[in-house]
């Protein structure tokens, strides 16, 4: 797509010329994704340092029929902040303010270029906690975070990220601003803007700041690492650690063949001197010392091979790595295909034992890695050894999840990657639904137009 003179005339005005970068060698980290794995080309890059220069920017291509694709630490795993198709980039980086924390609410207002990492500290050290907490926490913006929805680990106690927003503030693809950020708990007062926003991946407009719900610190945390030498057994542990233990962080999930890989990779010295099938990682967190309530719930977990505790920071970091390491090592093998799915507590076994074999019916020479976000049902399947542009894994794991009643996205998203299979787990009246949403905040469809939504011919 390209761009007039007269609009990037009239951008560098409103931002700034060294704002409005055009030049392949520096723009060259906007146009391709984290994994690698979705590279694009964009006319210019605009950075825009305040509220007005977005919506000036907006007005200005929605006037000229110019798409946009909304940018924040573009830690996206789906294509989702990519100009694939040669769209202009916003990238909202600049707006990164973070308001001083609430003490009376416990609320804080970040701007959407405030990285997660930054919300964090801001949190802890006016005594409060952010309830997200990502691998990419040092990139990742509160901006993408609320336009992809995004989870983490500690789902299972707080929620995802609609669960900690109390407001919003956002501009419509014409340049009108809404901005609702007064965070109140108690409001029935029509729709709510910022739970559809929430999601929408900068399809519907380009959220700016979030108002953002913290909760009250745990100040002792204490994490296991139980190891099992049956999938099953493993499995049905998370129910038994959801049941028994009321101050549950997080429950992970991941395979001997992914540990290997860690170790090997990080140098990391192995966890236990035998290998295992399966492995769970528990972190519980409470204002008392919560090792004893963990220790009596794993001792109630039926068949557990072995297990590691760390009770101090240092050695809960390092049983994490084990953990969080899997996405850092998987890309050293090549740019991984990433399939990010959820599947119903009673199908995950089925799913976890099958899928090996069927992608492996499509592409012998593929290796699978699995890790995710046990308690939640979450799966990350990452696939290398594919070229880019083999849809056949995708789509036989994607029916296959589809016909256990799961998600195609559990947290990352749909982005270009998945629209053309998002009839499978959304009904055609779900989608056009979406469709007709979009066409009113949007009628000339400039925001992020190759994203979430199929295309008007498919289903």
């Amino acid at each position: 797509m390209s761009v007039s003179s007269g609009l990037l005339a009239a951008l560098r005005d409103t931002v700034g010329a060294a704002h409005v970068r055009t030049d392949p060698d520096v723009v060259a980290a906007n146009v391709v994704d984290w994994t690698g794995r979705f590279r694009g080309a964009t006319p210019a890059v605009v950075r825009p340092g305040t509220v007005d220069e977005v919506a000036t920017v907006l007005r200005l291509c929605n006037a000229e029929r110019t798409a946009v694709v909304p940018q924040g630490g573009n830690t996206g795993l789906v294509g989702g902040a990519v100009p694939l198709h040669g769209e202009l980039v916003l990238d909202v980086r600049r707006l990164d303010a973070i308001g001083p924390v609430d003490a009376r609410t416990g609320q804080v207002t970040a701007q959407a270029g405030a990285t997660l990492a930054r919300l964090q500290r801001q949190a802890r050290d006016a005594g409060w906690q952010y309830g997200i907490d990502l691998g990419a926490r040092d990139v990742a913006t509160v901006g993408g975070m609320v336009a992809t929805n995004a989870g983490g680990v500690h789902v299972l106690r707080y929620g995802p990220t609609r669960r900690q927003l109390v407001g919003i503030e956002a501009v419509l693809a014409d340049g009108r601003v809404i901005r609702r950020l007064d965070g109140l708990e108690k409001d029935n007062s029509g729709f709510d803007l910022a739970g559809l926003l929430c999601g929408s991946e900068g399809t519907l407009a380009v959220v700016t700041a979030a108002r953002l719900r913290l909760h009250a610190p745990t100040r002792s945390r204490v994490v296991a690492l139980c190891a099992f030498d049956d999938v099953d057994a493993a499995l049905d542990s998370v129910g038994v650690l959801r049941r028994e233990l009321d101050c549950v962080n997080a429950i992970e999930l991941f395979f001997e063949k992914g540990l290997e890989l860690v170790c090997d990779r990080l140098g990391l010295a192995r966890p236990f001197a035998a290998s295992h099938a399966a492995y769970v990682l528990v972190e519980a967190a409470a204002n008392t010392d919560p090792t004893e309530s963990l220790g009596r719930a794993v001792d109630l977990c039926v068949d557990v091979a072995d297990v590691a505790v760390a009770t101090d920071e240092a050695a809960a970091r390092a049983l994490w790595r084990y953990r969080e390491g899997h996405p850092e090592v998987i890309n050293l093998l090549g740019a991984p295909l990433k399939l990010d799915v959820s599947l119903p507590a009673d199908r995950l076994g089925e799913f976890i034992h099958t899928v090996p074999g069927c992608i492996a019916a499509i592409a012998p020479d593929a290796s699978v890695w699995m890790f995710g976000h046990a308690a939640d049902g979450n799966v990350h399947v990452n696939v290398t050894g594919v070229p880019a542009d083999d849809e056949r894994v995708t789509e036989a794991v994607f029916e296959f999840v589809a016909s256990l009643h799961g998600s195609i996205s559990a947290e990352h998203g749909i982005g270009s990657a998945k629209r053309r299979y998002l009839h499978l787990v959304r009904s055609a009246v779900e989608i056009e639904t979406y469709r007709a949403i979009k066409r009113a905040l949007d009628p000339f469809g400039i925001l992020n137009p190759h994203v979430l939504l199929p295309d008007e011919r498919s289903p």
